[in-house]
């Protein structure tokens, strides 16, 4: 099992808007690939970061269902992001392996 997590910085007057495209569309979507098995969406509480930081985490059973959502999806899914908020937010993201 591998989790995908995207940390998204958003300028704090697009954050409340950002949140509800989050939940409402862009994750509903990107569960719609079957790339992942779940996520969470968690608010980072303590980021030195100007504007609010937010991680959002995708879980998947392999690394062929992940490599398979980058190469199928993953561009199309960062396009969508800075087309709705240009200039508002900065995404990266990481990939971790469960060890325990």
């Amino acid at each position: 099992m591998l989790l995908f997590n995207v940390t998204v910085i958003v300028e704090e007057a697009s954050a409340a808007d950002w949140l509800s495209w989050m939940k409402e569309v862009h994750i509903p979507q990107l569960m719609e690939t079957e790339s992942f098995v779940s996520h969470r969406l968690l608010k980072i509480v303590d980021s030195p970061n100007e504007g609010v930081s937010y991680c959002v985490q995708f879980i998947a059973e392999s690394e062929e269902k992940h490599q398979s959502f980058l190469a199928l999806h993953e561009k199309q899914f960062i396009a969508d992001i800075y087309a709705k908020y240009p200039n508002k937010l900065v995404v990266f993201s990481t990939l971790m392996e469960f060890v325990a």
